[in-house]
């Protein structure tokens, strides 16, 4: 007997393109927190001090291995004397 198939499919597809993308932006996200944090001359502790988080939890965050909150943004902004940037921009080419 030899099976047919008129068509193949990939499911599951989108869940994994966004599930590979939610990926990169902690990624992305946890290395600008190290870089400026690196920058400043502050450790792990002193920061997380610094932000009202305990130094495990920022030890996660910098290689992308959770997302923060709003909030926390706010205060790692803070702590890192930065400014925090949170926009939507329609993708290039994309109609305004």
């Amino acid at each position: 007997m030899t099976a047919r198939h008129s068509r193949w499919e990939r499911t599951g597809a989108e869940q994994h393109n966004s599930a590979y993308e939610e990926a990169r932006a902690a990624l992305l996200l946890g290395q600008m927190v190290h870089d400026r944090r690196t920058e400043l001359g502050l450790t792990q502790g002193e920061l997380a001090e610094r932000s009202g988080m305990t130094q495990p939890q920022l030890s996660r965050l910098e290689p992308g291995g959770a997302t923060p909150t709003v909030p926390l943004l706010a205060r790692l902004t803070t702590a890192l004397d930065a400014e925090l940037d949170i926009a939507f921009r329609p993708h290039r080419g994309a109609a305004a």
